[in-house]
């Protein structure tokens, strides 16, 4: 790893952490989950924004495959290793600890310190971040809405079901057919484990997912035969 690119991440976990002192401050009287989701919903925008100029063929976004990778996408990954790191750290802080989040986190911290490290397959590991960041803005959305006092409402179910949507087509169509592209071309072992591994986390989300959907909507329609 280059020594900037270093710095870089060691600026974005300082960047990142001020980031939440600040929103929690400015917003005291909310919880501390409210304010992290707020941090990690500017992190996911951003995170695709930069994903996305970092591509270099949208033709074929995951190409060229298993080649040393741009500084751009050096960049992109370093702000977003960074963030994984500070959220990682922030969790522990936080009540409700989650299992399966603290898992996709370490399996992500390795997998992208491992292409920052090696300097290669940046395409994959750029491609997997824009589709693993896409629907996140959705899915800290229902939770704020939440707090917010819209739980139960069309607002609340709206943003339910489009990060359903989002995450279905992302991370299991488009995720899928960038973990075989990963692991098919000649990239180090540790990247091909992380497509794995996070392939495998996200179908346990999928399955949540699912049945929270299922939930959701047959409870709307028990209201609305009570009503």
């Amino acid at each position: 790893m280059e020594d900037d690119i270093g710095k870089l991440v060691v600026l974005g976990v300082v960047s990142w952490s001020i980031s939440f002192m600040l929103i929690r401050k400015s917003f005291a009287n909310r919880s501390f989950d409210f304010s992290n989701r707020l941090v990690s919903t500017i992190h996911a925008t951003l995170a695709v924004i930069l994903a996305s100029l970092s591509v270099e063929d949208w033709s074929f976004p995951v190409s060229p495959s298993a080649s040393k990778s741009s500084p751009k996408q050096m960049r992109t990954l370093a702000v977003t290793l960074s963030y994984l790191i500070y959220d990682l750290f922030c969790s522990m802080f936080d009540k409700q600890f989650n299992l399966d989040n603290t898992f996709h986190h370490l399996i992500s911290i390795v997998g992208l310190g491992a292409g920052l490290a090696y300097g290669k397959s940046g395409s994959e590991l750029v491609a997997a971040l824009w589709v693993s960041e896409l629907s996140s803005p959705f899915l800290h959305l229902r939770e704020i809405l939440k707090e917010l006092g819209y739980r139960d409402t069309d607002l609340n179910l709206a943003a339910d079901i489009s990060f359903a949507v989002i995450f279905t087509v992302a991370r299991m169509l488009c995720g899928s057919y960038i973990t075989y592209v990963t692991v098919a071309a000649s990239n180090p072992i540790i990247i091909q484990v992380m497509a794995v591994g996070l392939l495998l986390v996200s179908t346990f989300w999928f399955y949540k997912i699912v049945k929270m959907v299922i939930y959701k909507l047959a409870k709307r329609t028990t209201s609305k035969k009570i009503a």
